[in-house]
């Protein structure tokens, strides 16, 4: 496949960018003929992806975080559709937290991700698409490739945006003990496949589409990227207390048989709220609620 590199040269710390030399050699030895182009500022990757599949390129690869993944996978769509449903969305982890590699059980292996890109497997990837409202107060959609959600989510975005350092794992949990200390669950009104509303307290809902979120945590530990169906966990009455003791459930996905734990499956979901609860879409945190979530089966593909 003609392949395009879009690469975010702050990501894994600045080393992505440092170490660019080293690593393209790395990919020159498998791929004889590629494009690439740096990100410089937010969205970028977004356009450089859009103008990449219009170019012909056929496998755009994320270099970098969650964050870069979801910003390739917003250009792969226009319109409202897909500029080419069999192009392939290509993977070479280089973040921090790594959310979207842990459903696949990819590892930080360079050259073993290369050899991903190098082989002709893909498989068909669904898409969420979520409408919400960003901080402007204005209507937005957004496309996610791992996992959209809300509540005290939203809230630790904002701490981990400070503690990049800390890395993945340990950067959410300090985020989260800290946003923990100022979160009450919000009274927010859920609609699934149009069937009867229903309010509840919520610390968080997490719609998936892949399994991991927060550095790790095994949120949604059944979705499958291409069922055409989301698995969506809510947490009720989490504290402070429960994420320290409970916290080994939380990362293996044994909390679905915890109290206060729920899961549903759904092709699209509405939640209002009359205060204000934030949004978490792939780790970034671009608006609040209300929102609209809906799936879009076997959008792209994806390289496996």
């Amino acid at each position: 496949m003609k392949t395009f590199f879009v690469v975010n040269p702050k990501s894994a710390n600045g080393s992505t960018g440092k170490r660019w030399g080293e690593l393209a050699a790395t990919i020159a030895r498998s791929l004889s003929d590629f494009g690439v182009e740096f990100t410089q500022k937010p969205m970028d990757a977004m356009n450089i992806t859009r103008h990449a599949i219009k170019s012909g390129y056929e496998c755009i690869v994320a270099v970098g975080g969650d964050g870069t993944i979801n910003e390739v996978t917003n250009g792969f769509f226009e319109g409202g559709k897909a500029i080419n449903a069999n192009a392939a969305l290509g993977v070479l982890p280089r973040g921090t937290g790594g959310d979207f590699r842990k459903t696949f059980e990819w590892s930080t292996d360079f050259e073993e991700a290369v050899k991903r890109l190098k082989t002709p497997e893909t498989r068909p990837f669904d898409v969420g698409v979520c409408e919400f409202v960003d901080h402007q107060g204005q209507k937005v959609t957004r496309y996610f490739a791992n996992i959209l959600s809300f509540g005290i989510s939203g809230l630790v975005d904002r701490e981990v945006a400070a503690m990049k350092g800390f890395g993945g794992r340990i950067g959410f949990s300090l985020a989260s003990l800290r946003a923990l200390t100022k979160y009450r669950d919000h009274a927010v009104k859920l609609t699934l496949d149009g069937k009867p509303a229903e309010t509840l307290p919520i610390t968080v809902v997490a719609v998936g589409n892949g399994r991991f979120f927060g550095g790790g945590m095994k949120v949604t530990p059944n979705a499958d990227v291409s069922d055409g169906i989301f698995d969506v966990t809510y947490w009720s009455g989490y504290t402070l207390s429960d994420f320290i003791f409970k916290q080994g459930g939380i990362y293996n996905g044994k909390h679905l048989d915890y109290p206060g734990t729920s899961t549903r499956q759904c092709k699209e979901l509405i939640a209002e709220s009359d205060g204000e609860v934030l949004i978490d879409c792939d780790g970034e945190q671009p608006g609040r609620l209300p929102c609209k979530v809906s799936i879009l089966p076997a959008a792209i593909r994806l390289k496996v």
